[in-house]
């Protein structure tokens, strides 16, 4: 099957995490008729879930509930820590910038509103499973804005300044702040993946730091 002019050789592993039953439900059904996907798994809205998500090989975490009581705020950090090339969409979310810049920072990569619908949500599915983020057009604007001037990270570009990098890895660090992946950055700056490790390489090395968590956490401290 092509989607974008791109093959897809196999289907892509998804596993639906939502707290309403009836929808999880439902959307094991919708997506079980669809040959490019392939359900792995659901549950509840639940942090001991980490381990089903790894056991099954997910590509991609459908999510509705982000940062709510049931699950802690660090969860999807430990989430990505166990299986770092996992995809994540939220879905069902409010049309609040605010959350969506923050899921962005969480290296989500996919919004989708609750008003969406059925074939939205399957259209934002195959999106990110092409290794491209998916939001709504009209927080693409918030997304651009808040990298242009500054605002979602401005004590980050402050820090980043003192290390003297060029306007273009202070860009790229600013994405790898937000939890982006080579990949995603690659697709976001309109470079190769090998340019992206390239950058981040020499930035690391700059700052002498012995990842890129790391470099990112001492450009915040400006050491």
């Amino acid at each position: 099957m092509q989607s974008d002019g791109k093959l897809i050789s196999s289907p892509t592993k998804v596993y639906v995490m939502a707290e309403n039953r009836l929808l999880r439900e439902t959307l094991v059904r919708l997506f079980r008729k669809r040959s490019e996907i392939s359900i792995v798994g659901d549950t509840c809205c639940s942090d001991s879930a980490i381990e089903d998500i790894v056991y099954a090989k997910t590509d991609l975490l459908l999510l509705d509930c982000f940062n709510t009581k049931p699950m802690p705020d660090d969860w999807l950090t430990d989430l990505q820590e166990s299986i770092p090339e996992v995809k994540i969409i939220l879905f069902g979310m409010d049309e609040d910038p605010d959350v969506f810049l923050r899921a962005v920072r969480r290296g989500v990569a996919g919004y989708v509103l609750k008003s969406a619908s059925a074939t939205d949500l399957l259209d934002a599915v195959r999106t990110v499973a092409q290794v491209v983020a998916a939001c709504p057009p009209k927080f693409c604007k918030v997304l651009f804005k808040t990298l242009a001037d500054g605002t979602t990270e401005e004590k980050d570009e402050r820090s980043i300044s003192q290390f003297d990098l060029t306007q273009r890895q202070r860009q790229l660090m600013s994405l790898v702040a937000m939890g982006l992946s080579n990949k995603e950055i690659a697709a976001n700056l309109n470079l190769s993946e090998f340019t992206v490790k390239n950058h981040i390489y020499r930035v690391m090395k700059q700052v002498d730091a012995q990842n890129r968590h790391e470099a990112v956490s001492l450009i915040r401290n400006g050491d």
